[in-house]
């Protein structure tokens, strides 16, 4: 979305709109912005994990990569490809690692956790999440371009239909295998008892006979 020069996500134009305000570096924005989402974490109940400490690290050497090995100064055609493709790509990557269950990113993390507590969709909070940053960054100065209107749009969007197909359903199986083997067990419990217990006193007098019923 850099290379293609057609606009930055919203989040980009937040820090770019902070940077012009602040003697920060845009680096250190993201970071100090970074932190003060994860404390926006505490009443929504989320945790940080490894995928949460991973996505700042890997993001930020992935992106440098990137940068590196993609040309500026390309026509308006490969530039409209990039626009595109870093969409996918990007609600793709979300729903890549938040569905494996090892933590999401800071911000990645406030959608879910609002989501979660809201009970609405991964797309209605997402997008008025990115909404919301990008209407901030542009009253702070940042620039809006194309890109950045329709990644607001349609990330939230791309993210919940890819979302379910790459969501790890280990611990819901292996519990489901538990309660399943505890009911077995129970069963088998409650079979043994009954077999264990003597017969009523009654049954034993009606099968032994009784000089009366002679």
């Amino acid at each position: 979305m850099v290379r293609a020069s057609l606009g930055v996500n919203p989040w980009s134009v937040l820090y770019e709109g902070l940077e012009k305000h602040t003697s920060l570096s845009f680096g250190t924005i993201s970071a100090v912005v970074g932190v003060l989402v994860l404390l926006l974490w505490i009443p929504l109940k989320q945790r940080p994990k490894l995928g949460t400490v991973a996505n700042i690290i890997v993001l930020a050497y992935s992106s440098d990569l990137g940068l590196s090995l993609i040309p500026e100064h390309l026509g308006l055609p490969a530039r409209a490809g990039l626009l595109v493709g870093g969409v996918l790509l990007n609600g793709f990557s979300i729903a890549v690692y938040v569905g494996a269950r090892f933590g999401p990113g800071p911000r990645d993390g406030l959608m879910t956790g609002v989501s979660g507590i809201t009970t609405r969709s991964i797309r209605l909070i997402r997008t008025l999440i990115e909404i919301i940053v990008l209407a901030a960054g542009w009253l702070l100065g940042g620039s809006v371009g194309i890109g950045t209107v329709l990644y607001a749009l349609t990330v939230g969007a791309i993210t919940q239909f890819l979302l379910p197909r790459f969501a790890y359903r280990g611990n819901d199986a292996q519990r489901e295998r538990t309660v399943r083997a505890g009911v077995t067990q129970r069963d088998a419990r409650q079979y043994r008892t009954v077999l264990r217990r003597p017969p009523r006193p009654e049954l034993g007098r009606h099968a032994q006979g009784s000089p009366g019923d002679e």
